[in-house]
């Protein structure tokens, strides 16, 4: 079906100025907790088939199925914990902070939900340390949750109590990463954790815990109320139902957009962000650990299988950058490595090294100062830091080191253009950089 136009974001008017209906009374005069109603007369399994059905996958940034996520709770193990990932750090990436600050109470009712359908009894809201508005936003909309019985009591018919908290982080981009997350919530240093065990089995406090992101309990809530059917006709097969993108860069009108997964980026960007400002040269298609989609791949489809199409890591969390062909790529990537290099948690030697010796080199380019055999040594620490699964305990490599080859691997002569090649009796020697998989790169490069 064609998509139906706002789900997730129908409470939020399109025009600024608007009404936002982020109060408790308005979010039911709109129908809100009805779907809460409804899965609280349902068992709690048939709840989790839903899910399950609906194909749902993880709108955080990995993709997961969220249905599937749940199914891996052991059976009568208790108590059980929802840690759920606000703590949304990743540069280009600001579709959860759009959603809190408008509509809160459509994360506390797929809270709710959730926790009901997992007979989990106690939920954390785990949010960004830099996230002060949403923080109270969310504080007072817990207040008036509780004060209306959708918290902290039972519900009429059921022996279902739930208690729901926020805890908000101290600024650290590691604590995205599920285990960094749950060693903070624990007042722990964020380090992530070596799995297994995983979380579903040994997380918060060393109990089965659920992790999920804002916009994927979010889209519980339409699921239940339309159904499993209705979600999957939205998107594609293997990517299902509505998703929040943020478009930011060289655009006319940044902000977030719903629509359908397997969109193109060239329509998502000409039909919500206005055009691109100038002539458009490449983007980040979901945040800046997933690497970059080159000229012609303005077409890109949006959905959770960009990657082996476009040789990119993945969707991500759908954060559009879109940059013109007055952007030095070079300076960018120097940004990037110096991001990762500056959040990694230091506890895997590749991670720790590795970055930081991607921000000198690129540093030694920006400068003026590189070699041709600097971009060697790029790619040549970007095999090392990811060649293998297990290399490091968390993913943090894994986005340096994908930014650092899709850049180079892609957008080959801007960076030849600004490295030295050195002469010999006054001949230049040809450039030494291998940018290996430009022959055999995926279809679409």
């Amino acid at each position: 079906m064609a998509f139906p136009g706002p789900i997730l974001l129908k409470r939020i008017p399109a025009e600024p100025g608007g009404r936002h209906l982020h109060r408790y009374d308005d979010y039911v005069a709109t129908g809100g907790y009805e779907s809460l109603k409804k899965a609280l007369a349902m068992p709690p399994a048939d709840i989790v088939k839903l899910v399950v059905d609906s194909g749902l996958r993880g709108r955080g940034g990995a993709g997961f199925p969220c249905g599937s996520k749940w199914t891996f709770l052991p059976k009568d193990i208790h108590p059980r914990y929802l840690a759920v990932n606000f703590d949304e750090s990743e540069p280009g990436t600001f579709k959860d902070r759009y959603l809190i600050d408008y509509d809160p109470h459509i994360l506390l009712e797929g809270i709710a939900i959730a926790a009901y359908a997992n007979s989990i009894t106690t939920s954390y809201i785990y949010i960004r340390g830099e996230y002060h508005r949403e923080a109270q936003i969310l504080e007072e909309a817990l207040a008036e949750a509780y004060s209306h019985g959708i918290f902290g009591q039972k519900h009429a018919g059921t022996e279902f109590t739930h208690n729901c908290y926020v805890h908000r982080g101290a600024g650290a981009y590691i604590c995205g990463e599920e285990t960094g997350l749950l060693e903070s919530l624990e007042g722990k240093r964020g380090w992530p954790r070596i799995k297994p065990p995983f979380p579903a089995i040994a997380g918060a406090f060393a109990k089965p815990t659920i992790i999920n992101n804002v916009e994927t309990l979010a889209c519980v809530v339409p699921i239940v109320e339309h159904g499993a059917a209705w979600f999957k006709a939205m998107g594609t097969p293997s990517s299902s139902g509505p998703k929040l993108f943020g478009i930011s860069g060289h655009v006319n009108a940044p902000g977030v957009y719903e629509e359908e997964l397997g969109i193109k980026m060239s329509t998502l960007i000409e039909k919500y962000g206005g055009g691109v400002k100038g002539k458009f040269k490449a983007a980040i298609p979901g945040g800046i650990s997933m690497g970059i989609l080159a000229t012609n791949q303005y077409d890109a489809e949006l959905d959770f299988d960009i990657g082996k199409k476009y040789g990119v890591l993945g969707l991500g969390t759908a954060g559009v950058i879109v940059m013109n062909d007055q952007t030095s790529l070079p300076r960018i990537l120097r940004n990037i490595v110096r991001f990762f290099s500056h959040e990694s948690c230091g506890q895997c030697t590749p991670c720790r090294e590795g970055t930081s010796w991607m921000h000198k080199i690129l540093n030694r380019i920006v400068a003026g100062r590189g070699k041709p055999h600097d971009l060697d040594m790029l790619l040549e620490l970007s095999q090392t830091m990811g060649a293998m699964p297990g290399t490091t305990i968390c993913g943090l490599a894994d986005g340096a080191n994908w930014a650092v080859k899709t850049f180079l691997q892609k957008f080959p002569d801007d960076f030849k253009a600004v490295v030295k090649s050195p002469l010999v009796a006054g001949v230049s020697v040809p450039m030494a950089v291998t940018v290996s998989g430009a022959a055999a790169a995926p279809a679409g490069v």
